[in-house]
């Protein structure tokens, strides 16, 4: 049995997957997550992200710098992670109400 999905609904979930990969430790594992939170077979996710990326396709040296800049940006957030939590826990070791 087949079950069509509308475009706006396949550029969310890729959109989605795109969102959520910091969040898993592989591209496979939050394919396998978004699909299954979606309620679609993980293949049908890949082959719209594949589509989405052909639609979108950078030239080589635009892939590269995009692939620098994600890279920049999830390390960007976990040193922004690393300083909230360094400033949670000095500013409740010099204000002792805030314990």
């Amino acid at each position: 049995m087949s079950t069509r999905y509308t475009k706006e609904f396949k550029e969310r979930a890729v959109r989605l997957l795109a969102d959520s990969r910091e969040n898993y430790s592989s591209e496979t594992q939050a394919l396998v997550g978004v699909a299954r939170d979606l309620g679609v077979s993980t293949e049908s996710l890949r082959r719209w992200r594949t589509q989405a990326d052909d639609q979108g396709a950078a030239g080589p040296q635009e892939s590269v710098e995009l692939k620098r800049l994600r890279k920049e940006v999830v390390e960007l957030r976990r040193a922004n992670e690393i300083l909230s939590s360094a400033s949670a826990f000095f500013a409740s070791r010099l204000d002792p109400t805030r314990r």
